[in-house]
C-alpha cells in the first residue's frame, strides 16, 4: 500500500485528510526566434561551434538535461494546497530587491 504525506508540512495524507492535491511543475528553457542578418551569415562561426562542442563534451549530461527541462511533482494536504494557490512562488518569503524606475 502506498502511503502519501504532504511535501510541505509532512502531514500523512488520505489518513488524516479526505483528499490530496498533486502539484506538477514543468520548467524548461524557452528559446525565442532570433533575427539573422547578412553579416551573421557572412561571418565564420567554426571556432565558436568548436568551443561549444568542447564545452558540451566536458559537461555533466544530467546537469545539462536539468538546465533544459525538468519536472517536479508534489503531494499537498488541503491547507498547504490553499497556501500554494495564494502564493505559488513563495514570494512573501523572498526579500524583494528595489529596482530603479526607468
Amino acid at each position: 500500500m502506498v502511503h502519501y504525506s504532504c511535501d510541505m508540512c509532512g502531514k500523512p495524507l488520505l489518513l488524516d485528510e479526505e483528499v490530496r492535491y498533486v502539484i506538477k511543475i514543468e520548467a524548461y528553457a524557452a528559446y525565442d526566434p532570433i533575427e539573422i542578418s547578412e553579416d551573421d551569415l557572412a561571418e565564420d562561426h567554426m571556432d565558436e561551434i568548436e568551443e561549444l562542442c568542447e564545452s558540451l563534451e566536458e559537461a555533466d549530461a544530467k546537469d545539462m538535461e536539468d538546465r533544459i527541462y525538468k519536472t517536479f511533482k508534489f503531494d499537498l494536504c488541503a491547507a498547504c494546497h490553499e497556501e500554494f494557490l495564494r502564493d505559488p512562488l513563495s514570494a512573501k518569503f523572498k526579500k524583494r530587491l528595489p529596482f530603479d524606475q526607468n
